[in-house]
């Protein structure tokens, strides 16, 4: 299963700085980053897929106190997620 998020940020490179610090918390909740994209049209639209092992660990993973902490340091504006199911 994956989950697909997209995020709007202030600036790209403070948004990837928190992103990567905050790399080995995902990992211990079971996501494991498989992508990260930006918008050509608006470099501050970033894309990021995970496998991850379940919905509920990845959602204890962004309902952290720290997830949403992270989210204002980082300069998010808005955001929206997906889990994804691969089909045949």
């Amino acid at each position: 299963m994956q989950l697909l998020v997209r995020n709007r940020v202030q600036d790209f490179a403070v948004w990837l700085k928190h992103f990567e610090d905050d790399h080995e918390a995902a990992t211990a909740h079971g996501l494991v980053l498989i992508r990260l994209w930006r918008s050509v049209d608006e470099p501050n639209n970033i894309f990021f897929l995970f496998e991850i092992e379940t919905v509920a660990k990845a959602d204890a993973f962004m309902a952290r106190p720290e997830s949403q902490e992270i989210g204002i340091r980082a300069g998010v504006l808005d955001g929206e997620f997906y889990y994804l199911e691969e089909q045949p």
